[in-house]
C-alpha cells in the first residue's frame, strides 16, 4: 500500500482528472468530471482551468476535455528513455516471422502494465491495449510475468482491496487466486493467459530481465482463440527465445523453461 506520509492531495486529485480524461477524450465535460469524481464544480473548474493553462488538457468548442500537447511530448520523452525498444522492434519482427501473431512490450507501473511497444503480425483483429495506454495486470500475461518477482506478501501490497473487478468472465477473481499463476510462472518462466482480458483473446508472456538479474518488463503474443489451438506450442517457445534476446540487451541472465 502507497505510504501517504508526505502525500500532496492536490496531484492525486490533478492525476485522477487527467487519467478519467484520458479514458474518455472528447466526452467529458466540467459537470461530467465533477459528477463521476465526486469533485465540487468550483474545485474542478480550478483543476481543469490549471491544467489546461500549463497545457496538460485542452478544451473543444463543444466544452468537452482531452489530452494536451505536453503530455504528449512528455510520453513520447518517457518512452525514448527505452533503448530496449530498438531491439525489441528488431527481435519482435524475427519473432513474428515463424508465429505471425501481434506482440506487444510492457512494463510494470504500480498495479498496471504500461504498454511501450507493439509489432503485428499479418491477423486483422484489434487488440484492446495499445502502445502508451494502461491495464490492469492481474487480467494480463504481461502483467502476471511481471508481477511473478514478488512474493504473496509483497502481491498483498500491491492489491490491497484483495477482490478484482473482472475484464471477462475468465479473469481472475482475487490476490490469492492470483497467486496460484505466479507461482506456476515462476516456475515455468513464462505466463499463459486465456480470455481474462478479453473475451476470445489468448496470451503467453515471458520476463525480461536487466543487467541486475531483476524483471523489467514483459513480451507477449496475443492471438484469438483458432490461432492459438494451432500455435500455443510454438508462441510459447518463440516468446521465451524473445525474451531471452531482450534480456541479453539489458544483462546476462535468460530465461529457462521449467524447474526454475
Amino acid at each position: 500500500m502507497t505510504k501517504k506520509k508526505y502525500w500532496v492531495p492536490a496531484l492525486e486529485r490533478a492525476n485522477t482528472v487527467i487519467e478519467e480524461i484520458a479514458n474518455s477524450p472528447h466526452q467529458l465535460r466540467l459537470i461530467d468530471l465533477s459528477n463521476r469524481l465526486e469533485i465540487n464544480k468550483s474545485s474542478m473548474f480550478s483543476l481543469l482551468h490549471t491544467l489546461e493553462t500549463l497545457g496538460w488538457v485542452t478544451k473543444d468548442k463543444s466544452e468537452t476535455y482531452a489530452l494536451g500537447s505536453v503530455l504528449g511530448f512528455l510520453g513520447t520523452t518517457y518512452l525514448n528513455q527505452f533503448n530496449i525498444l530498438e531491439t525489441f522492434a528488431n527481435e519482435a519482427r524475427k519473432s513474428i516471422e515463424q508465429v505471425d501473431e501481434h506482440i506487444q512490450l510492457g512494463k510494470l507501473i504500480g498495479s498496471d502494465v504500461f504498454y511501450i511497444g507493439r509489432e503485428e503480425g499479418s491477423s486483422p483483429v484489434r487488440l484492446v491495449t495499445d502502445p502508451g495506454t494502461r491495464y490492469p495486470a492481474y487480467a494480463s500475461a504481461i502483467g502476471k510475468i511481471q508481477l511473478s518477482k514478488f512474493n504473496y506478501e509483497e502481491l498483498k501490497t500491491v492489491y490491497p482491496e484483495g477482490e478484482f473487478e473482472r475484464k471477462t468472465e475468465f479473469t481472475v477473481r482475487n490476490v490469492d487466486e492470483l497467486w496460484k499463476q505466479i507461482e506456476h510462472a515462476k516456475k515455468n518462466g513464462f505466463v499463459i493467459e486465456e480470455q481474462e482480458g478479453a473475451q476470445g483473446f489468448y496470451c503467453v508472456a515471458a520476463p525480461v530481465f536487466n543487467q541486475s538479474n531483476e524483471i523489467e518488463y514483459g513480451v507477449s503474443f496475443t492471438m484469438t482463440e483458432h490461432s492459438w489451438k494451432n500455435k500455443k506450442t510454438l508462441a510459447t517457445e518463440e516468446i521465451i527465445k524473445l525474451a531471452n534476446k531482450l534480456s541479453e540487451n539489458g544483462g546476462s541472465f535468460s530465461v529457462s523453461r521449467g524447474g526454475n
